[in-house]
């Protein structure tokens, strides 16, 4: 059983790990949103990030009597993702464009492949009051992204900075979080 600052710390690694590369890209987009649409736009954002959530929690339910161990094996997705993100880490970045809610939504759950990958496994492995923690912490987490990002947008070096950045690290954190499912799941015990 673990200890409730296990359950914390890799909730918040999973959580952090996974939306890092649509953190840079929100904060991206909201520099080129008026400022009197960003309330329309978070909530698209946090809407799609619920939906990641739910559909987490969904495919986990469903997977129930798999057997956890064989879970584990699911670390390949953020591997895979690990290896996507460093062969492709000196491509050039894509131009940001102005957004509304319905393609930030869109943009969300397009770039929640990685999310899913890392989330179901995790979810998956905990029982009801660990599973109800990690999501009531992904909330908690998916707020400040909201407010890191907002306050981002005054500094668009940062952002640019962050997305560079972001390049290295995601693979790093995709192959982390790998290892994480492994250890979770009692793959290889």
């Amino acid at each position: 059983m673990h200890a409730l600052s296990v359950t914390i710390t890799i909730a918040t690694l999973a959580f952090i790990g996974t939306m890092l590369d649509d953190f840079f890209a929100f904060a991206a987009q909201l520099v080129l949103t008026p400022r009197e649409r960003y309330k329309r736009v978070s909530t698209a954002q946090v809407l799609g990030v619920a939906s990641l959530i739910l559909l987490s929690v969904s495919v986990g339910a469903a997977l129930l009597d798999v057997p956890l161990r064989w879970i584990g094996i699911l670390a390949l997705a953020p591997w895979a993702l690990a290896v996507h993100a460093w062969r492709h880490r000196d491509d050039p970045e894509r131009q940001q464009y102005r957004r509304g809610a319905l393609t930030t939504f869109a943009i969300t759950l397009a770039l929640g492949g990685d999310n899913l990958a890392v989330w179901i496994p995790l979810l998956r492995a905990n029982n009801t009051s660990r599973e109800v923690l990690s999501i009531a912490l992904f909330a908690l987490w998916e707020a400040v992204f909201l407010v890191a990002a907002r306050s981002l947008v005054s500094h668009p070096r940062v952002i640019e900075w962050g997305v560079r950045l972001n390049r290295t690290l995601v693979p790093i954190i995709y192959f982390a979080l790998g290892a994480l499912i492994l250890l979770e799941c009692g793959t290889f015990s």
